[in-house]
């Protein structure tokens, strides 16, 4: 095979790392013990910071946890578990996944009491930063794409901020809260109005304009229009679109409660997670009412889901309690930048899903040509007889685009994501396709020793990863040169 456009340091000891011990051997051999990637013996300056465990969730059958306050926030447990949060497709395979990582030596994650001196002083950065007046974005954007601490109810703020919903101004942030939250109720008690309701309401409307009757025993009767009524099958009948909206508000109801089935915060008996599905679904059927070219897609819930639950923890009770106003508006903003990766009419044009995918793979080929060659021209065993096949990028990475890699990581690994995503300047999508890029990489001898059945099963089930190490080369990526 031939070799091209490899760089030197893709065998960087970021991911190759030598023996340090008798015991200790290649990574990729799932008969051997694993070696974690700080443990590596040449180049010590590429090493990526040591993770600090984040908090853990809570599980089904536990007790639901406490309101938020002002001194403590929803914690989230299990950070190793990854069935938590993915999808039915993810967790029937998880934990052989997690046995065959443990070997490979590429989670490099380790255990740590508390945060680290590093995160203490990213917080005293952001704490001095969100007191100034005039926030400075770009200075925020710097400090937060390498993660955002779990405390204090920091990233509730700074993602507003990054996500345009709060001016860099912080005087001006009391008069825009407001009048968001008022549009947003506005939204609500128009478009989530129950026909009948509106019928009354144009009743009660009739008869106030009406001239009173002389003689007390002639009852007035307000007329009922065509639109308005049940049966009406016209375009601008309330009812008509009533039963339009009926399919997708089902389709939104299903898909809200199968979100992150193992998190108490949004599913379980308690009025808490209850009233968490209610308000995700009033957001899901706003935001499919008011864009009707788009409307609701599967997998959108998976989108809402971190917001909502980041401003829900806020210990800010007043921000908490609003966090479902603050929460539709910076979907809308998040969603904007991947509108069309939901446009099924753009599937094949030059801003549709597809070809961000083809990104994707031309973004692998400039960086590691062997690895893409590789998923190109993968040999495939049916029946006995060996095949060529592709690795068709689709298979795995329309789930990782459209759903911005939120069912491939545990959910606050997934936050942590996100961090980085949403701060650079360039756009959430073109990092995105760079930790994409980066998470193929990461596996590449997994990769570049398996058939076509064992690669897909990879992919689609991504094994368990140190996330700092995992954006710690995905950042690389936007400055090694490609040759």
């Amino acid at each position: 095979m031939v070799k091209k456009n490899v760089p030197d340091w893709l065998n960087s000891s970021l991911w190759t790392t030598a023996p340090s011990s008798p015991s200790a051997s290649s990574s990729d051999d799932p008969s051997k013990p694993a070696i974690s990637p700080s443990k590596t013996t040449s180049e010590p300056n590429f090493e990526p910071p040591i993770p600090v465990r984040p908090p853990t969730v809570t599980r089904e059958g536990q007790p639901p946890p406490p309101p938020p306050s002002l001194s403590q926030k929803p914690e989230i447990k299990d950070k190793n578990s990854r069935t938590s949060i993915t999808s039915n497709a993810n967790s029937s395979s998880s934990s052989s996944i997690d046995k065959d990582e443990d070997r490979d030596g590429e989670n490099g994650a380790s255990p740590a009491a508390g945060p680290s001196a590093e995160d203490i002083t990213k917080q005293a950065q952001l704490l001095t930063e969100l007191s100034k007046k005039v926030v400075n974005v770009k200075e925020l954007r710097k400090i937060a794409s390498q993660g955002l601490p779990d405390g204090a109810g920091i990233r509730s703020t700074v993602w507003k901020l990054l996500l345009g919903y709060l001016s860099p101004e912080r005087s001006q942030w009391s008069s825009e809260l407001a009048k968001k939250r008022s549009q947003y109720k506005i939204f609500k008690d128009e478009l989530l109005m129950n026909p009948s309701e509106i019928t009354r309401k144009l009743e009660k409307s009739t008869l106030d304009d009406e001239p009173k009757s002389e003689s007390r025993c002639v009852l007035s009767r307000s007329e009922i229009t065509h639109d308005e009524h049940p049966l009406s099958l016209g375009k601008t009948s309330v009812w008509n679109q009533f039963f339009q909206d009926s399919e997708i508000i089902e389709q939104i109801d299903r898909d809200v409660k199968r979100t992150h089935p193992d998190l108490h915060f949004f599913c379980g008996d308690s009025s808490f997670a209850n009233s968490n599905q209610e308000a995700l679904k009033s957001i899901l059927v706003v935001f499919a009412k008011l864009n009707p070219g788009i409307r609701y897609v599967q997998g959108m819930n998976e989108i809402l889901a971190p917001l909502y639950y980041v401003f829900k923890s806020d210990p800010d009770e007043e921000m908490a309690a609003c966090a479902e106003a603050d929460t539709f508006f910076c979907f809308v903003e998040l969603l904007s930048g991947f509108r069309d990766n939901f446009c099924q009419q753009l599937d094949n044009s030059v801003v549709g899903i597809r070809s961000t995918i083809t990104k994707l793979s031309q973004l692998l080929k400039e960086h590691d040509e062997e690895l893409w060659r590789h998923l190109e021209i993968t040999a495939k065993v049916r029946n006995g007889f060996k095949s060529i096949e592709q690795v068709n990028p689709q298979f795995y990475a329309f789930r990782w685009i459209t759903l911005l890699l939120t069912q491939e990581f545990n959910f606050a690994d997934s936050l942590h994501i996100w961090d980085t995503l949403l701060s650079d300047p360039e756009g959430p999508q073109e990092t995105l396709l760079r930790i994409c890029c980066a998470m193929l990489i990461l596996i590449r001898r997994r990769l570049l020793a398996g058939d076509f059945t064992t690669i897909l099963k990879l992919l689609q089930n991504y094994p368990p990863t140190n996330i700092r190490h995992l954006l710690y080369v995905a950042n690389k990526l936007r400055h090694v040169p490609t040759c």
